[in-house]
């Protein structure tokens, strides 16, 4: 097998996350979970299978991968190569247009165009939900950035279960329409952080049985406000669940608070404009960097007020599916 493709992907805020996985190597996750792609953030990432080629090679920002960061990458690649019958090697570039590692879900698109360019260039015939299922063994959020926009992915102990799918977003009486009118200014607050640490720290916490219990209210929650299309139900239980996921994993054993004083300053700061009656809530994932959830005729006034704390911006919008590349758009 020689295939090559390339593809793309979004990553994802998550609006009502997850955290700690019933199986660790397949990446089942406790509860569903709900999130929304970014866009025009990106991962771009180009495979090749190379028969004659002695090893794998994986490259991320012209960096070369190893480690955990290559073993999670490894279980995407063998899951394709079981599936398509094959023992050929495979070279994998890829390139970020955002940030890694400071919360904005950089791993969730990384693995998602992974994935789609594996299955593309294995020649496989997957829908967008069973390619969910192999991007989901680099990262459960990636399956989640595989079918893009709003997307839920579903607990199971099986791929038939555990895989990704597109919710329906309604119009509001006041005209919201949560893929089109939505602006996200995405405050960066540059913190290292470990997505797979956080998990087992949450999982280890008191509080864990207390928010797989809470969350299955919240995600009827989130369905029904996104079916509506209910700006302060959507993004206001988004801000919620932010707050219950960061004390579950405050409480692991090892105390881990991840939030940086810029974060809570940008909580303050959402505040007073929500206080002044502007539309407009915070949302975290895991790590100190915040997603500032307003409306389109609000970001201007937002992203002013955010800028004054002294921290970066750039301004987002919901983005669409994991998708192939045309050949000319490769990056080797």
């Amino acid at each position: 097998m020689t295939g090559k493709a390339t593809a793309r992907a979004h990553p994802i805020q998550g609006l009502v996350k997850y955290h700690g996985m019933r199986d660790e190597r397949r990446r089942y996750p406790y509860h569903d979970s709900i999130s929304l792609c970014t866009a025009p953030t990106a991962t771009t990432t180009t495979v090749e299978w190379e028969p004659d080629a002695p090893e794998d090679t994986y490259v991320i920002g012209g960096e070369a991968v190893e480690g955990r960061a290559a073993e999670r990458i490894a279980a995407v690649v063998d899951e394709v190569r079981e599936r398509a019958d094959t023992d050929a090697a495979v070279r994998l570039e890829s390139e970020n247009s955002f940030p890694s590692n400071i919360g904005f879900g950089s791993s969730s698109s990384g693995f998602a165009a992974a994935a789609l360019a594996l299955v593309e260039a294995a020649g496989l015939d997957l829908d967008l939900p069973e390619v969910s299922t192999v991007a989901r063994l680099g990262s459960s959020s990636a399956a989640r950035a595989v079918t893009g926009a709003y997307s839920l992915l579903a607990t199971g102990l099986n791929d038939a279960d555990c895989r990704s799918r597109r919710l329906d977003v309604g119009v509001g009486d006041d005209g919201f329409d949560p893929e089109e009118d939505l602006r996200i200014v995405a405050a960066h607050v540059p913190a290292y952080k470990e997505t797979e640490e956080a998990h087992r720290e949450a999982a280890a916490s008191h509080m864990m049985d207390a928010r797989v219990a809470h969350v299955q209210d919240q995600l009827v929650e989130m369905t029904d406000a996104l079916r509506e299309g209910d700006f302060d139900r959507i993004y206001g239980t988004a801000e919620h669940d932010s707050l219950s996921l960061t004390a579950t994993t405050m409480t692991g054993p090892a105390g881990w608070v991840y939030w940086q004083p810029e974060t809570i300053a940008v909580f303050n700061a959402v505040r007073e404009l929500r206080e002044s009656g502007v539309d407009v809530y915070f949302s975290t994932d895991t790590g100190a960097s915040v997603y500032v959830n307003t409306r389109a005729e609000h970001v201007d006034e937002v992203e002013s007020r955010i800028a004054e704390i002294g921290i970066d911006t750039d301004v987002w919008e919901v983005g669409g599916p994991a998708h192939v590349l045309d050949a000319s758009e490769a990056l080797f």
